[in-house]
């Protein structure tokens, strides 16, 4: 499975912790400065084709969450989603790397 930014910016926001779809969202928005905000059906809309692609997969709440919260849907990276994401990741740090050996400026 390709991985679009959506996709990628959800295995990033699964990579250090489970979250639900609104922890998802905020930790993108803030993560990205605003610069990639996630609607919700690009986030349920992924999150499906990254759990049937085997990257993702609904999990129990975590005991500390507020009881509120037990109905939220859970979601954790798996090994293949990590690895997907080390893939991408790793074709991002080369074309760095290429536009660094060309003098492109990563400056604004």
């Amino acid at each position: 499975m390709e991985l679009n930014q959506a996709a990628l910016q959800i295995l990033l926001a699964l990579a250090d912790n489970d979250r639900h779809g609104y922890g998802i969202m905020t930790d993108v928005l803030e993560r990205t400065g605003g610069r990639v905000r996630l609607w919700p059906g690009v986030l349920y809309g992924s999150l499906k084709r990254l759990a049937a692609a085997g990257f993702t997969e609904e999990v129990d709440p975590p005991k500390h969450a507020p009881k509120d919260r037990m109905s939220r849907r859970f979601y954790r990276l798996t090994a293949a989603g990590r690895r997907a994401l080390g893939r991408e990741l790793a074709h991002a740090a080369r074309d760095v790397a290429t536009a660094r050996a060309r003098r492109v400026s990563l400056k604004d």
